[in-house]
């Protein structure tokens, strides 16, 4: 059984319930003197705390997303990484499933859109990811065969996992409900995580003899995407969103590559790729390669980016929040580069929050965007 299954999350809370109740039955027998009694006490006691530790922990993994399988939770994911495609001429982009979107009144995509898997190969980097796809009703109408459509990169935090972006964080549905009441453009939804290199936290940096992870979102992606749908290809047409890791992302890769994203949304964004055991040595001493992704430094040194931007906090439990503000007027002194917010009076690092701040993020995006 899966790590993410309803019947494991069952079994746990099945398990915490029988031991919490077995311990208060059977509590009277071992309220005694001896090495039995004592022995019995201590591993109810502990088993009770280990049953109610996993049914909390699987409970939380299903609400955030953390974790995709037990391979994932233990370090041991190895299916997706760097390769090499041998195949070239099957093309960068494979649709591997369809399926219908989450709340849609429909499941025929001429009325409730669709949702596809894909497989991507970098032609350049030769980076492979699986990501989703979601096309708008009006993608399938008829009257709309000839039209192209604004493309959005939407990113998972790290670890993360894309099919949280569906059925978590809803932003097909949500995408869907705006375009139907007017507030924002039909588009189309490219949603993945960045870590493109399983388990390595890359932060969308090209490594030096490494995965080059900000390339790939620079160039493959939106040439894989643009080749397969109708998508438009002139600068413009291209938006980015993100969410904690995913965030810096959007915020970094429309500040280097403007003609590419015209629009870069980081929610709960932090402005500097950290350094830690689950990215490794990212720069390999390449200092040029540090300064670039330190978003403070490439405010201050290099020429203000023609792009838009927008970043999101709370006042309370966030911990972005006096970065923020601070990333907020660097932004404004540069006179080019476009900056807005959104601010939450209260609201965590965790998807409740992000989901509050989604709405407004997708119409902005839809704004600044062409087909």
């Amino acid at each position: 059984m899966g790590l993410t299954s309803d019947k494991v999350l069952a079994l746990a809370v099945s398990a915490a319930v029988g031991l919490f109740v077995g311990t208060v039955w059977l509590w009277p027998r071992l309220a005694r003197r001896g090495r039995r009694a004592v022995g019995g006490r201590v591993g109810l006691l502990f088993s009770t705390q280990l049953a109610l530790f996993a049914a909390v922990g699987l409970g939380a993994n299903q609400a955030f997303g953390f974790y995709a399988s037990w391979a994932d939770l233990f370090g041991q994911e190895d299916e997706m990484g760097v390769v090499v495609d041998h195949t070239p001429a099957r093309g960068p982009l494979r649709v591997v499933d369809t399926r219908r979107v989450p709340g849609a009144a429909s499941a025929r995509p001429q009325v409730g859109g669709q949702i596809q898997k894909v497989g991507i190969v970098g032609r350049a980097t030769r980076i492979a990811t699986p990501a989703y796809v979601y096309l708008p009703p009006e993608y399938f109408q008829p009257q709309f065969r000839t039209r192209t459509f604004p493309a959005a990169v939407v990113l998972t935090g790290y670890p993360g996992t894309a099919e949280a972006l569906v059925d978590k964080l809803d932003y097909p549905r949500t995408a869907g409900r705006l375009a139907a009441d007017g507030r924002m453009q039909p588009m189309i939804l490219v949603m993945m995580r960045p870590t493109v290199a399983p388990p390595r936290d890359t932060e969308c940096v090209d490594i030096p003899g490494g995965p080059q992870t900000e390339s790939f979102f620079a160039k493959d992606l939106p040439d894989a995407v643009s080749g397969h749908y109708r998508v438009g290809r002139e600068p413009g047409g291209w938006g980015i969103i993100g969410d904690s890791t995913g965030g810096y992302c959007a915020l970094k890769l429309a500040m280097h590559h403007p003609r590419v994203y015209a629009a870069g949304a980081g929610l709960s964004a932090y402005y500097k790729a950290p350094i830690d055991a689950t990215t490794g040595d990212l720069f390999q001493g390449d200092e040029e390669l540090r300064n670039r992704a330190n978003l403070w430094w490439y405010l201050e040194h290099m020429p203000a980016p023609d792009t838009s931007l927008l970043v999101s906090s709370s006042k309370v439990g966030e911990s972005n929040y006096k970065d923020t503000l601070k990333f907020i007027e660097r932004v404004k002194a540069t006179k080019l580069t476009r900056i807005s917010s959104v601010i939450l009076e209260s609201g965590g690092h965790n998807f409740n929050t992000w989901r509050r701040e989604i709405p407004g993020t997708l119409e902005w995006v839809s704004g600044r965007l062409s087909g």
